[in-house]
């Protein structure tokens, strides 16, 4: 019997990089995540229940979904970009707290 090829270690996580940079689909399940968007609803609706329409609009959560997507991958360059700065190749919370930060997305104390 003979042994499978062992590709060198980083090499199949490159290949996979280049997949999902060239791929257009969503890569969160639509299911969990209508599941959370109408938890998040519910939760607006017992304080204001005049803000929340419809939940079952699928474009609106498949609108919503996209937009997610996007600033989280647009966070995770934001953090790669910081810990190469800091010459490392593993993201840490630190980086993701900083780059949060850096985008004004949290406030200090928070």
């Amino acid at each position: 019997l003979r042994k499978p090829y062992r590709f060198r270690p980083g090499v199949v996580a490159l290949r996979e990089i280049r997949h999902y940079q060239r791929s257009t689909e969503l890569l969160i399940r639509r299911l969990p995540f209508q599941r959370l968007v109408k938890e998040i609803t519910y939760s607006y609706k017992a304080r204001a229940p005049f803000l929340c329409a419809d939940t079952n609009n699928s474009p609106a959560i498949l609108a919503l979904q996209e937009a997610a997507e996007s600033h989280l991958i647009s966070l995770f360059e934001d953090t790669n970009l910081l810990t190469l700065h800091a010459k490392r190749v593993t993201i840490s919370p630190r980086d993701m707290i900083l780059a949060r930060r850096l985008r004004g997305d949290i406030v200090k104390g928070f």
